[in-house]
């Protein structure tokens, strides 16, 4: 899978260097430096812009885009640049929600809101938004019919707007305790499974198969994409912050109501319900409130039954990819990551 990353990479710089090259003759490039803020979330740049090399995340999103049409007979160099456009999408959503989610670190660093203001952050969130319409227009290069590439650019924008439909009821949710599982699931179908079922689907589309075939990888990347949120909400409480990049049960620390507060809000005794719901209502959380919320979630073995969850997910999509997709290397490498994303480090 490691040997994928490079190519996804260097597309994606090519993208981001073409429209800041453009760009500078327009304006010149010491009054935009919009761009260096792009290289700078992107891992490629050091806070002054520099060029340096840092965690430029997981890049799981376009690595299922290219195995999948691989794997269903297709020439992975095809998938490249939608791929490429996947991981821009993705990085727009990320820059956004940490603008919403108050986020100050991300990747172990700081956020693009913490260090050049809400205004900005959102300016580079457009940007990028603008620069994976582009790169997956580049699709053209790779020999594929026009009005295939116009149907993946409905699809795309089609899941963009679900992931913005799951981003409001995020943020709905956050004063509200009437929410249960279901409700919460429904959420994260939209806001991190969509990306994921899409492109799953489109290396599919890409490979050439029917769209029935294409659809079951897409049902694959959402069973994955699901079981990878819930085992991120997991990581948000109990992740060390050498693994999550982020301070220790943080999701707690900005009150945040991921899946383990929702569950341990509907399983928990009126009196603890209340408790959980004053420690909440604080305008900052203290060591000792994060302490209780803990002895809570233990109480109610909260962390179990979410690790069922997360097994349950990611055994469905095993079974659903084995059906899907005949036997081979890239089928293989497609089981190795479901099995390294339910696994995940503590």
């Amino acid at each position: 899978m490691a040997d994928l990353i490079p190519d996804i990479d260097s597309t994606m710089r090519r993208v981001v260097s073409r429209i800041e090259t453009a760009t500078a003759g327009l304006f010149g490039a010491r009054d935009l430096p919009i761009y260096g803020v792009l290289r700078y979330h992107l891992g490629w740049a050091e806070q002054n812009f520099r060029p340096g090399v840092t965690d430029p995340g997981k890049r799981i999103r376009p690595l299922v885009c290219v195995l999948s049409c691989i794997a269903c007979g297709g020439d992975g160099a095809r998938a490249i640049p939608a791929a490429a456009a996947i991981e821009l999408l993705h990085n727009f959503t990320l820059i956004h929600d940490d603008v919403q989610d108050r986020s100050v670190t991300r990747r172990h660093r700081a956020t693009v809101w913490a260090l050049w203001g809400d205004g900005q952050a959102i300016n580079a969130g457009d940007a990028l938004f603008a620069a994976a319409q582009l790169a997956l227009l580049d699709t053209t290069g790779a020999g594929i019919d026009p009005a295939l590439i116009v149907a993946l650019s409905r699809d795309f924008n089609e899941t963009v707007l679900r992931i913005v439909e799951g981003q409001v009821l995020d943020l709905g949710f956050e004063g509200r305790w009437d929410i249960g599982s279901d409700d919460y699931l429904r959420m994260i179908g939209g806001k991190t499974a969509s990306l994921m079922a899409f492109s799953c689907r489109t290396g599919a589309t890409l490979a050439g198969v029917m769209p029935e075939l294409a659809a079951r990888l897409g049902d694959f990347g959402r069973a994955l994409g699901l079981g990878f949120q819930v085992r991120d909400d997991l990581l948000g409480i109990w992740g060390r912050s050498e693994v999550t990049g982020k301070p220790s049960a943080d999701d707690i620390r900005r009150r945040k109501k991921s899946l383990p507060i929702v569950m341990l809000a509907g399983k928990a005794a009126p009196s603890d319900r209340d408790e959980l719901k004053s420690i909440y209502a604080r305008p900052a959380m203290d060591d000792d409130a994060v302490s209780r919320v803990l002895g809570l979630l233990a109480e109610y073995d909260v962390r179990r039954e979410l690790e069922i969850v997360v097994a349950d997910y990611h055994d469905a999509a095993r079974d659903l990819l084995e059906h899907a997709t005949p036997p081979g290397p890239a089928r293989e490498q497609l089981e190795a990551l479901v099995e390294r994303l339910a696994n995940r480090a503590f």
